[in-house]
């Protein structure tokens, strides 16, 4: 996904749309703040989501930080790759958070929503309206 055709809250997420589909992600300006993340807890497929309301969080070594919904909306998958899983072999698979920092706009992604109200979207930063917001607020 190209990031100057995403759109963004002041909160660091990413949004791309796709017909009725949410794809939601961290910026790569939220991941690099963090650093060494080291667990991401995501919801489960068929939590409501609302929003600008929490919908996970982040750990790095520094923080916990929350994740805000851009949209309002249902999830309908998760990106089982940022967290702990279990393989088809049954031996354990560890979270790859380093797509957070390395592929925050591809495989990085969080989750994805149907979207329950389209015109939220309208609230949402373009590409240079986020850069100048994390300019302004001094990051």
């Amino acid at each position: 996904m190209s990031p100057e055709q995403l759109k963004y809250s002041t909160t660091h997420e990413w949004v791309a749309i796709e017909g009725d589909t949410a794809t939601i992600g961290i910026t790569d300006f939220a991941a690099q703040l963090l650093s060494d993340l080291v667990f991401a807890d995501l919801p489960a497929v068929g939590k409501k989501l609302v929003q600008g309301q929490p919908f996970g969080e982040v750990e790095s070594v520094k923080a916990v930080s929350d994740l805000y919904s851009p949209v309002t909306g249902e999830v309908i998958a998760t990106n089982e790759r940022l967290t702990e899983r279990t393989g088809a072999d049954g031996k354990a698979l560890s979270a790859e958070l380093d797509l957070l920092t390395n592929s925050p706009f591809e495989e990085g992604w969080m989750i994805k929503a149907k979207v329950a109200n389209p015109a939220e979207l309208a609230s949402l930063l373009d590409q240079s309206q986020y850069k100048s917001h994390c300019e302004q607020s001094g990051h």
